[in-house]
């Protein structure tokens, strides 16, 4: 269990609006949405379409939220969506999603409908955090009426585009920070006990228990496996305390738990999670096991 005292908030009372003004306001800029994201797109826009689909409130001008969409569409082709910084301070998921629409999604587009949405969470990529400036975690949000600006906006852009997505994968990473800082913060922010778990050595996926697709979540890992190494369960024959499917596999509800990878009716739903501090990765290692993942995904269907 974790059992230290966060820095902000009564001990067993849930965070007040004060509080949670508190948290926002240690929150910091360190890095730039405009030049490690934004600025990127310039590179494709020969292949996709630069759509905004939204904007953050907290500042629009400098939150803009936008989706790449493949130039070459067709009725009669299968559509498939990528997302990435659903987390902000998840680096190789937007830094994947990129490098994708760089790399191998030009020649998918000739056969497939791509949906590219890199960076979900600008706000939170900025401030490398899991929450957003609400201190409301945009991963567990996606649902009606949802209080995440961020889900939101995705939902509605979605919703609106009105094509059946056949497949959906959603990038993240588990980082060593999610047992020293964001487990601590919310189990300070809703009072509630956290359990601690040893954080997994290696690139593992999360499947939709409702439509696990064993064969396609097995395909990803063995493409991936190539790139980086496949996470191994603990000594309890789990992952992040959740009972392995397979080698390198568990799954979690995606809709009910209002994930990001519960956003379609999509058959195929992955979310992928690297361990960027892994003595035997780099950021470079894990941003390709990424760009391995999605190649793998699109290729299985």
């Amino acid at each position: 269990m974790s059992d230290s005292i966060y820095s902000i908030g009564t001990q067993g009372q849930p965070w007040t609006d004060e509080d949670k003004d508190l948290w926002l306001s240690k929150q910091v800029i360190k890095r730039s949405y405009q030049d490690e994201v934004l600025s990127k797109f310039e590179s494709v826009t020969s292949s996709f379409d630069m759509i905004q689909y939204g904007s953050l409130s907290i500042d629009e001008s400098r939150y803009p939220l936008y989706a790449m969409r493949s130039k070459n569409w067709q009725s009669k082709n299968k559509t498939v969506l990528v997302t990435g910084g659903v987390h902000g301070y998840e680096t190789s998921g937007v830094q994947g999603a990129i490098r994708f629409l760089e790399t191998s999604a030009k020649d998918f587009s000739q056969r497939f409908n791509i949906i590219v949405v890199p960076c979900v969470s600008p706000w939170g990529y900025e401030t490398i955090n899991r929450w957003n400036n609400e201190a409301i975690d945009p991963n567990r949000s996606f649902y009606l009426d949802s209080p995440a600006q961020e889900s939101a906006a995705l939902m509605s852009f979605i919703n609106e585009l009105d094509v059946n997505i056949a497949m959906h994968i959603d990038l993240h990473e588990t980082t060593d920070t999610d047992n020293s800082e964001f487990r601590p913060a919310l189990a300070a922010r809703d009072a509630i006990e956290q359990k601690n778990w040893n954080i997994p050595d290696g690139f593992y996926l999360v499947g939709d228990s409702t439509k696990p697709a064993a064969d396609f979540q097995g395909a990803i890992n063995q493409a991936v496996a190539k790139v980086t190494h496949i996470a191994p369960e603990d000594s309890n024959g789990k992952l992040i305390g959740v009972d392995i499917e397979q080698f390198g596999v568990i799954n979690y509800a995606g809709r009910e738990l209002g994930l990001c990878m519960g956003l379609t009716d999509a058959p195929y739903v992955t979310t992928t999670e690297v361990y960027p501090d892994s003595p035997l990765v780099d950021d470079e290692n894990c941003i390709t096991a990424q760009v391995a993942a999605i190649s793998a995904a699109i290729t299985f269907i």
